[in-house]
């Protein structure tokens, strides 16, 4: 298993307890950059697990899975939630 991080994240990630990450997405590599961008733009620090492989092979990856504090988990679930409202809208 792999955790994928970006610069963006370190300042946030000491208020992330990986011992309290909660799944809150998986999807395929290039949806999980959407959904990871739209947390961090809400300000929830986020963790991509298999993030790697999706950055080697994006097209044989398997899906990836975004973590957030447990914290975070209701909020982030809102923010994803309607998304979905949004695009089954379209």
């Amino acid at each position: 298993m792999f955790v994928k991080l970006n610069p963006k994240q370190l300042t946030n990630m000491k208020d992330l307890d990986h011992t309290q990450a909660i799944e809150v997405f998986k999807g395929s590599p290039w949806e999980a950059e959407l959904v990871k961008g739209q947390l961090e733009n809400s300000g929830i620090a986020t963790i991509l697990k298999d993030g790697i492989l999706a950055t080697l092979a994006p097209y044989l990856a398997p899906d990836v899975t975004i973590l957030v504090s447990q914290n975070d988990y209701e909020t982030a679930m809102e923010i994803i939630r309607e998304r979905d409202k949004n695009r089954n809208d379209d």
